[in-house]
């Protein structure tokens, strides 16, 4: 019985973790997008800087992609510009984590449980 409440609260504790950490995740994803940086990001800086960024593929397989046609960059196509750079924020947010979550339950096994008292 001790064991059963034991392993009740511990769930308890980690929802309340998972809960938490999303909600954080996805309220500075949502809230501080809008305010990114402007400048182009890492890979863009050191093409522009080494001077390759002309040789880029036309046409990149990213472009190919399902979600290309639902983003622009770090925004959301077809949305208000107020608003697309957070939504873009909210989803990449909730996306990357039902991957995480869906990984890390495929991934970590099920303790076996055994009915034999020792």
């Amino acid at each position: 019985m001790q064991k059963i409440q034991s392993g009740l609260r511990c769930g308890l504790r980690s929802r309340w973790f998972y809960g938490v950490s999303l909600g954080l995740a996805v309220g500075l994803a949502t809230l501080l997008s809008p305010w990114a940086s402007q400048n182009p990001d890492g890979l863009d800086r050191v093409a522009q800087d080494q001077e390759f960024e002309s040789r880029a593929a036309e046409h990149p397989v990213a472009h190919q992609l399902p979600f290309y046609q639902a983003f622009d960059e770090y925004a959301m196509r077809g949305v208000p510009d107020a608003l697309a750079t957070p939504l873009a924020g909210l989803v990449g947010t909730l996306v990357t984590f039902g991957l995480t979550w869906g990984v890390g339950k495929w991934v970590v096994a099920k303790p076996e449980t055994s009915h034999k008292d020792p």
